[in-house]
């Protein structure tokens, strides 16, 4: 088919190179504009701007879809769908239009539940042992759209941001090949998406990686595995931030939140509400990434200190 591909980071990316490798005719990518990035805050390309350069693809990067320019220069490409994946910028109604098949988008999640920006985080936070990719026929509101095709995976006991994201990265590509087909086909079936179990995934905010030792260790794993890579959970000693990349909880602690109550070899266990959480990685203000056994060698952090802000 011809088409448009709308999409910036890796997730996206990826859909891309599944799209070119099916055959498809990808005449025009659109993705967000160059960003300062890295200490240098040097201008960075986008994953999915780089692919369409290395394949000799034609990119555009407006900063809004909403101008007349925009909508004509989509309507020249005479392309019969637009995919779009984690693009970063509202479609108007005009650019729903543009296009005798519409607009399909590659959604992380199974919708109605955790529409919005940030699904696979939110469905680690929550607990979920399900996820999967919703490719979805795109209309005027927040990823309500009628879905063509939905494909489920397991969350793992030990799932991060990270792993889940490659995982679903990789079906949402799968996924998407398989919905064109059917549009090609003429067997694409649009199911309208029940209210019923609708939740939204708000954007990610810096402060919620703040580590509350007032919580129990389960919520706190999952905060920890939730926000790696980005934001990091964090928590302080002696006032200086500490990143927790990687922890497990564990059931029995009669300590105050917050309390160390181990911290020798391998052992870095805070008590918490409920339970306790072992710390597996960490890192300090500055410093590197160090498995807890490193970290704890001159780090003077001792049973009976507490983390956090208090």
């Amino acid at each position: 088919m011809r088409l448009v591909f709308a999409g910036t980071p890796a997730f996206a990316a990826h859909a891309l190179e599944a799209i070119i490798a099916a055959g498809h005719e990808v005449v025009l990518v659109l993705t967000q504009p160059d960003r300062p990035a890295g200490r240098g805050l040097s201008m960075r390309a986008s994953e999915v701007k780089q692919l369409a350069l290395a394949r000799g693809i034609s990119i555009a990067q407006p900063a809004s879809l909403r101008g007349d320019n925009e909508v004509a220069q989509l309507a020249e490409t005479q392309a019969a769908v637009m995919v779009v994946a984690a693009y970063g910028l509202i479609l108007p109604q005009s650019v729903l239009n543009a296009f005798p098949l519409g607009c399909i988008n590659i959604h992380a999640s199974l919708l109605p539940r955790w529409r919005g920006a940030a699904p696979i985080q939110r469905a680690i936070l929550a607990g979920d042992t399900r996820t999967g990719i919703s490719i979805m026929q795109m209309d005027a509101g927040l990823d309500t759209g009628p879905i063509l095709l939905m494909e489920p995976i397991a969350l793992s006991e030990r799932e991060t941001a990270r792993s889940l994201h490659d995982r679903l990265a990789e079906l949402g590509g799968r996924c998407i090949v398989r919905a064109l087909a059917q549009l090609e086909a003429g067997s694409a079936c649009a199911v309208v998406q029940p209210q019923a179990g609708a939740t939204y995934a708000t954007k990610l905010a810096k402060e919620e990686a703040e580590i509350d030792w007032g919580r129990s260790a389960v919520e706190l794993d999952r905060q920890v595995r939730a926000f790696n890579p980005f934001p990091v959970a964090t928590t302080r000693f002696e006032g200086v931030p500490l990143k927790i990349w990687r922890a497990h909880p564990l059931t029995a602690c009669g300590l105050p939140p917050g309390t160390v109550q181990e911290a020798a070899g391998d052992n870095l266990i805070v008590a918490c509400a409920e339970g306790a959480l072992a710390l597996e990685e960490v890192q300090r203000a500055g410093g590197n990434r160090l498995p807890v056994r490193e970290f704890l060698r001159g780090s003077g952090l001792s049973p009976g200190q507490r983390l956090g802000s208090v």
